[in-house]
């Protein structure tokens, strides 16, 4: 694959660009949306063979993968009139926007492919999740670290699902660091070894030889510090609210267009 398109420069079409473009000379070309039009500026400005396009017909033109990337509700605007060959590759990465849908929009027969790229992409260490496989679009997401092809669409939709706890990690980090300073340590002390304890968590999940369940069992000991808090807050009262929560986005998921 030579060329690729990305319409909707927004926080994840920046991190693809860069993941593609960062030490690596063998990278596609890349097409941008004037859409978010300061970031396409500074990553054609950063990166040789990245151009700003004058419009997303010439995205699409230019491209033989397509990237669409836009908030639903600039669908229309972004989306509306553009001719899409049915040659040419489409990729959703938008949320919540179905193959049936993406379709009726775009008025193509061209092959669509829903995928969940990361912000963490640029570092080339997410795995994506795609659905269907696709012989030009799996190896892209392979070289931005790692690529996990579904059977369904309904499969998609459980990841999706789960993506929506993102933020509430980085809350529940936040809250952590607001009960410090609430007992009296320095909120940048605080948020700082929150930062790191949790950097370290993370570097563990890199091992996969353990399970998750294992992981957590590594990390405490009885009656310790950690078997305190997960069986008085996050116990089973708690585990099913959580399992509450994702069984209801993934209703919105799934739901019909409005």
């Amino acid at each position: 694959m030579k060329r690729i398109g990305i319409i909707g420069v927004g926080e994840i079409g920046r991190a693809i660009v860069t993941g593609l473009r960062d030490g690596d000379d063998t990278s596609p070309e890349v097409f941008l949306s004037p859409r978010g039009a300061r970031t396409a500026a500074e990553l054609s400005a950063r990166y040789e063979g990245v151009q700003v396009c004058a419009d997303n017909q010439e995205v699409v033109d230019r491209s033989e993968v397509v990237l669409i990337a836009v908030r639903r509700q600039d669908l229309p605007e972004a989306l509306t009139d553009l001719r899409v060959d049915d040659d040419t590759i489409v990729v959703n990465v938008m949320a919540g926007i179905t193959h049936d849908e993406l379709r009726r929009i775009l008025a193509t027969d061209a092959p669509l492919i829903r995928a969940i790229p990361l912000p963490s992409v640029r570092e080339r260490r997410s795995v994506t999740v795609t659905y269907p496989t696709h012989p030009a679009v799996d190896p892209l997401f392979e070289r931005l670290g790692g690529v996990l092809p579904v059977a369904d669409e309904a499969a998609f939709d459980v990841f999706s699902a789960l993506t929506g706890t993102l933020t509430t990690h980085y809350s529940y980090l936040a809250t952590l660091t607001s009960w410090a300073a609430d007992q009296g340590i320095a909120s940048e002390d605080a948020d700082r070894y929150i930062r790191g304890l949790f950097q370290g968590v993370g570097r563990a999940l890199s091992d996969e030889t353990r399970s998750l369940h294992q992981l957590a069992a590594d990390h405490e000991t009885p009656n310790g510090n950690n078997e305190h808090i997960r069986t008085t807050w996050f116990g089973p009262a708690n585990s099913a609210a959580l399992h509450k929560a994702l069984d209801g986005l993934l209703s919105d998921l799934g739901r019909p267009p409005a």
